[in-house]
């Protein structure tokens, strides 16, 4: 049942005729629990509200698939006035982005220009910029971008997800590059073709990488919700005596927030990934797939307005 009900939501985040609808009528049916708000003024007041309390914060201009050029520079224009924000009001936060948002399906040079006049808006704020993965027909051509603007940028890393078969030698394909990573499990609904079906393997195989990562002594984000694989990480890193500043741990915005502010009071730095936007959809329709309780939550919402 549970897989089901991942499947269908999953299957709606597609849904080119809802995410429009979606947009025009704004951040309801519990969606708000999620997503910051609608412009840059709304998400400054959140993270700021979470810096107040000790929480480091990423922040994402919601946004992915675009199909013109003229979208694609507008999804960057928003990037860059989320950093200038940033810089100006003086916050803990990076930037995420998604590369199909900025035109990576449209031609190499819109979406390397859009990358580039991100990053320097960026760089000019001192400001880390993390390059989003979605699903495996894009993953290769994302690390090849990373690869290519990490010759030329030090503030930029990537997205590497547990739950495919090729991440343990995308892990040591990437190590020459000393990258900042971000270690999921991974959101996608992916073939079993290329993607480990079964929870557990997905688990060993997120334990693998973060281990592998950690030890080769690059800064790693342990981006999850899951109690279990926090607790292994915390043992790992005694055993192995890796510095706290070597890691942090990264929730979403609206998820486990009791836990969240535990691990800022033992000492650990834990960032929350805030997103804001209309194009909020596709994003709130996999945080429901990714876990029963979260449409409990919205259904609770819903039938208390």
């Amino acid at each position: 049942m549970e897989q089901s009900m991942r499947d269908f939501f999953l299957f709606l985040a597609k849904n080119k005729a809802l995410t429009k609808a979606a947009k025009k009528y704004g951040l309801k049916f519990g969606a708000s629990r999620f997503v910051a708000g609608e412009d840059i003024d709304q998400a400054v007041a959140a993270i700021r509200k979470l810096n107040e309390e000790g929480l480091v914060v990423t922040i994402d201009y919601l946004g992915e698939f675009v199909d013109n050029k003229e979208e694609a520079d507008y999804m960057a224009d928003n990037c860059i006035q989320a950093i200038r924000a940033i810089g100006r009001e003086k916050l803990k936060s990076q930037l995420s982005l998604k590369l199909t948002s900025l035109g990576m399906d449209i031609s190499d040079e819109v979406i390397m220009n859009n990358m580039r006049r991100v990053l320097d808006a960026a760089k000019e704020e001192n400001i880390f910029v993390t390059i989003d993965m979605e699903d495996y027909e894009r993953c290769g051509k994302t690390i090849e971008i990373f690869k290519n603007l990490k010759k030329e940028y030090d503030n930029v890393g990537t997205v590497i997800q547990a739950y495919l078969y090729r991440t343990e030698k995308d892990i040591e394909d990437l190590n020459d590059y000393h990258p900042n990573l971000r270690l999921v499990k991974g959101a996608y609904k992916e073939s079993q073709e290329v993607a480990f079906p079964v929870k557990a393997d997905v688990d060993e195989n997120f334990k693998k990488i973060i281990g592998m990562h950690l030890m080769n002594g690059n800064y790693t984000a342990i981006a999850s919700h899951d109690e279990a694989i926090i607790n292994w990480t915390k043992e790992f890193v005694k055993e192995n005596n890796i510095p706290n500043d070597q890691f942090e741990f990264q929730m979403l915005f609206g998820i486990r927030d009791e836990l969240q502010r535990r691990l800022v009071k033992e000492g650990y730095k834990m960032r929350v990934y805030v997103p804001y936007g209309t194009d909020w959809y596709g994003y709130f329709m996999r945080r429901l797939a990714e876990r029963p309780a979260n449409v409990a939550f919205v259904a609770k919402g819903m039938i208390s307005k």
